[in-house]
């Protein structure tokens, strides 16, 4: 599978997983405790785990923009 296929499938994924933790966090009052358990302490071990395959899938992006040597300044 390519990294494109894969982001595909991830990124979707992901954007259900933060709309999951968010929803959750500012419903708390209105579910039970083991649905809250369920959804937002479970939701938040997956959406850890999908973060860090999105980062490893996008690696080559992070170390291009923020690893990157930058020219000395002329002095």
């Amino acid at each position: 599978m390519t990294k494109a296929k894969a982001l595909k499938i991830v990124n979707p994924i992901l954007a259900v997983l933060f709309i999951n933790q968010a929803c959750t966090g500012i419903f708390h009052g209105n579910l039970s405790h083991e649905a809250f358990e369920i959804l937002h302490e479970g939701g938040g071990i997956a959406l850890i785990i999908a973060g860090v395959i999105h980062t490893w899938l996008n690696w080559n992006w992070v170390a291009a923009n923020f690893f990157r040597k930058r020219p000395t300044p002329a002095k």
